[in-house]
């Protein structure tokens, strides 16, 4: 790429005070903003995902939608007519990244795509708004932090529920929780409990793949070698794709990997494990699981080393539920959904403890300042780690040891294998 093609990016990042002059809002500005003056945006994946993020870029006043990316000639086509005169629509994305103008690539593609494409987009020099499960892999997530920092990029993960003013079936919002916790009044350590009882329920039967269905034609407006890439290559059925990938291993996860990082990422930032990940693992579902499609599980039991406990109870097979169990549980206390308490003067005490410090919870602040998002490739990768230490236990069948440093199984291959796979060519990550 060009000096030329680059200038743009590096004036919007070159510090913090060029970047605020650069990107000021239009309300200060007193005036609409200069073309030089916006962010350019492109969006990667134009199906329902994608249309929300399109809508993000239509509506920022700092934002221009300048490019579209889809494998689907009619998602293109609408997303290309909702963009503007001034959105150009591509097939390819890696076309789509060659145009040297673009600030924020957002990536909205099924997750096998997730790493490939974050990084081809932080390579580009452009920052990233990615969709969650950061990457479909174990050892993917390394790869996306290391493309991040070796090109001083910003990365906004898209789960943002530790900041959501309530969280699910909870009755609070985390930052009550958060001031608890760090309080001690619950003692140390804690179990968290994720259930449909607790307030969340886990999509296991909605995002189940189907075995035994016979090959169909693949539509012509569908690239189906370029929507698969770095998946193997299995005969086209309607099922595996678009709205319903999540129930196939090769390209997510099933409702784990749709939900998890919403459940579990307040729930690690709760904890404060934002730098750490649990040590054991071991899942309760039937045996064996199915090759290709992501079928039920009953509960799924997790341990860090301080003696912290996560236990993910699905509701559809072979666990043992209360319809009163705690949310949270400490030594000296307990929280339940609805924000009972126990003791009850608990929920009483919150608004009076220290608050948590504060974070950047807008995107444009990120990328004006330079600093890191509040939900980023760091703690987005720990969080997106609990899915897959989920999905291993599950696939393996067996308690699983885990190396939250080196980020690898202890003396398990099987599992290691799982951890970070080969990709169809010629796609790789290195």
């Amino acid at each position: 790429m060009s000096h030329s093609s680059l200038s743009r990016r590096h004036f919007l990042g070159a510090s913090a005070s060029a970047a605020a002059f650069t990107i000021l809002p239009r309300h200060l500005l007193g005036g609409p903003l200069a073309p030089s003056n916006r962010i350019n945006h492109a969006v990667i994946g134009c199906g329902g995902m994608g249309n929300g993020h399109i809508g993000y870029a239509l509506r920022d006043p700092i934002a221009n939608l300048v490019a579209v990316c889809d494998v689907d000639s009619q998602r293109l086509a609408s997303a290309v007519a909702r963009g503007g005169k001034d959105c150009k629509g591509y097939n390819d994305f890696r076309e789509m990244l060659a145009r040297g103008d673009i600030d924020v690539c957002h990536v909205v593609t099924p997750p096998h795509w997730h790493a490939l494409q974050n990084i081809a987009a932080l390579d580009a020099g452009c920052d990233v708004w990615g969709e969650k499960p950061m990457t479909r892999t174990v050892a993917e997530g390394q790869y996306t932090i290391d493309a991040v920092r070796r090109n001083s990029r910003v990365f906004r993960l898209n789960t943002w529920f530790r900041f959501r003013s309530t969280f699910y079936g909870l009755g609070a919002t985390v930052r009550p929780l958060k001031k608890l916790i760090m309080s001690g009044e619950l003692g140390w350590p804690l179990t968290v409990r994720v259930s449909p009882h607790t307030g969340f329920g886990w999509k296991t039967r909605g995002w189940s793949g189907r075995i035994n269905v016979p090959p169909e034609p693949v539509p012509k407006n569908l690239d189906y070698d370029l929507w698969l890439g770095p998946a193997p290559y299995k005969p086209y059925f309607r099922h595996r794709t678009h709205a319903s990938f999540r129930g196939y291993w090769d390209y997510d996860g099933g409702g784990l990997a749709d939900m998890g990082q919403h459940y579990l990422d307040p729930v690690q930032y709760l904890l404060d494990k934002d730098d750490t990940s649990p040590v054991e693992v071991e899942a309760y579902a039937p045996w064996p699981p199915h090759p290709d499609a992501v079928g039920l599980w009953g509960r799924i039991w997790m341990k860090y080393a301080d003696g912290c406990q996560l236990i993910l109870e699905s509701g559809e097979w072979g666990e043992q539920e209360t319809k009163d169990k705690p949310y949270i549980e400490g030594p000296k206390g307990k929280v339940y959904r609805g924000f009972r308490t126990d003791p009850p003067e608990l929920a009483e005490k919150v608004k009076f403890l220290p608050e948590p410090d504060p974070v950047i919870t807008d995107f444009n602040e990120s990328i004006r300042t330079r600093q890191p998002f509040a939900l980023n490739e760091v703690n987005g990768n720990r969080s997106n780690l609990l899915v897959h230490l989920s999905n291993c236990a599950i696939r393996t069948g067996r308690k699983l040891r885990f190396d939250p440093v080196a980020q690898r199984f202890i003396d398990d291959d099987e599992a290691n294998r799982l951890a970070e796979q080969p990709m169809r060519a010629p796609w790789r990550m290195t």
